[in-house]
């Protein structure tokens, strides 16, 4: 038990980043009843954008001068084709069956990795990425903050303070609220309700290129095929809080990273789980973690009961 602080701080980092691509998943489906399932792949372009930026700067740059200027490139690239999919693959589907857009992103998804293998070929395997790799400060001799996570654990709670304080003081944020709770009535206000939409799909395909730095700089490399796996768990954060509640995204990030990083340290510990322990369970245990609060909480952490009226 003498690694619990360091196992808490690196469960706290995983789950700052899980947030911050949550983001996405429930600001779309909080405004226009969405889940986009592409949003993995908006967050690997946001890598990949990252990437191009860091490659046009002269050599020997400070990644204190880079890191900035990664942020900006991947959210241009990942706002610019989050952007393009609502325009061209999801706006003329809102009136269709809700499997309609399901099958939609799924084949975003494939079109966006394959394109992105275009330009990268060596991205079906891994591509090198700038490391931030050190202890940034050892608090104890069980505790040390390295870099990339210190990165993730400032930058996480400033953007979604900075959302907040957008969607609850802006004009825009307002009209994001009003077409959140009644998108018809909202039009008639004269709320231009396909600018609210595209803005809620740039605003969390933002935060996915954010999130994509942090972890291109903790693990040093990155692939196309990365957004999969932490699009499918950033869905189950964004589950967990509570979907639609921009807050619960973030809280239920944290839930997440939290536990997949006890259950990585401490679960084969338990006698007769030996074999469940590590991180190549922890996948699973995340997604147990969620059945067992929508068993509980089916509305998530943070999420209202919605009652029937039919």
């Amino acid at each position: 038990m003498h690694e619990l602080p360091q196992q808490l701080a690196n469960g706290l980092a995983l789950g700052a980043l899980y947030g911050l691509i949550a983001i996405g998943y429930t600001m779309v489906y909080g405004i226009v009843q969405l889940i986009n399932f592409a949003h993995g792949e908006i967050f690997m372009i946001g890598g990949f954008g990252a990437l191009t930026a860091y490659a046009i700067l002269p050599t020997g740059t400070s990644l204190l001068i880079a890191i900035p200027v990664m942020i900006v490139g991947g959210a241009i690239c990942s706002v610019a084709v989050a952007c393009a999919a609502e325009r061209f693959a999801y706006r003329p589907l809102r009136s269709a069956p809700r499997l309609a857009p399901l099958i939609t992103a799924i084949g975003l998804s494939i079109a966006l990795q394959q394109l992105v293998w275009q330009f990268y070929p060596d991205a079906k395997k891994a591509v090198s990425f700038p490391e931030f790799k050190g202890a940034a400060f050892k608090i104890t001799d069980s505790l040390a903050i390295q870099r990339a996570d210190l990165f993730v654990l400032i930058l996480a709670p400033l953007c979604m303070l900075a959302l907040g304080v957008f969607v609850q003081k802006s004009r825009s944020g307002r009209a994001m609220q009003a077409t959140a709770q009644d998108p018809d009535t909202a039009k008639l206000m004269g709320i231009n309700t396909d600018r609210i939409i595209v803005m809620a799909f740039a605003i969390g395909a933002a935060f996915a290129a954010v999130a994509a730095v942090a972890y291109g700089l903790d693990k040093g490399q990155i692939n196309f095929e990365m957004g999969f796996i932490l699009g499918l768990k950033a869905f189950t954060a964004a589950v967990l809080g509570g979907i639609g509640n921009i807050y619960g995204a973030m809280v239920g990030g944290v839930v997440l990273g939290l536990a997949e990083a006890l259950s990585i340290a401490y679960i084969e510990e338990i006698p007769g789980m030996q074999q469940l322990g590590g991180g190549a369970w922890s996948n699973v245990w995340a997604f147990v973690l969620l059945i067992v609060v929508l068993l509980v909480r089916p509305q998530g952490l943070l999420g209202e009961r919605v009652a029937d009226r039919a």
